[in-house]
């Protein structure tokens, strides 16, 4: 069992670069991304764990079904299909289907989530 709570210490998450590196277009930078896979692999069709991000704007069309939970900071998500934006805080949650475009607007000096993603079909 893998546990996030808001009050735990936060692990020490690897480099994962600038979005560029995770698939997204930086729009307000720059950003630095990181991470730490906990929970299957980057191939697998289930995989899970925590992120972080630095302050700025990047777009990205997901790849993956996910599920997250904001642990830290402010973070406000564009689902730029329907312009509705969404504003997030420490143990917000949102679903986003893979295909969907957002913009991630991170009004604070850093984000970090804990998500599981899915490639499988609905």
């Amino acid at each position: 069992m893998l546990s996030f709570k808001l009050d735990m210490p936060r692990e020490a998450l690897d480099s994962w670069g600038a979005p560029e590196d995770i698939g997204a277009t930086t729009v307000e930078g720059p950003i630095a991304c990181a991470g730490k896979l906990l929970f299957g692999t980057f191939e697998s069709a289930v995989s899970g764990g925590l992120y972080s991000a630095t302050k700025g704007k990047y777009r990205v069309t997901y790849p993956f079904h996910e599920h997250a939970t904001l642990l830290d900071g402010e973070l406000a998500i564009t689902d730029e299909t329907t312009g509705v934006t969404t504003v997030y805080g420490p143990g917000d949650s949102w679903i986003i289907a893979m295909g969907t475009t957002v913009l991630w607007d991170i009004r604070s000096a850093m984000i970090a989530k804990s998500y599981l993603a899915t490639t499988a079909s609905l």
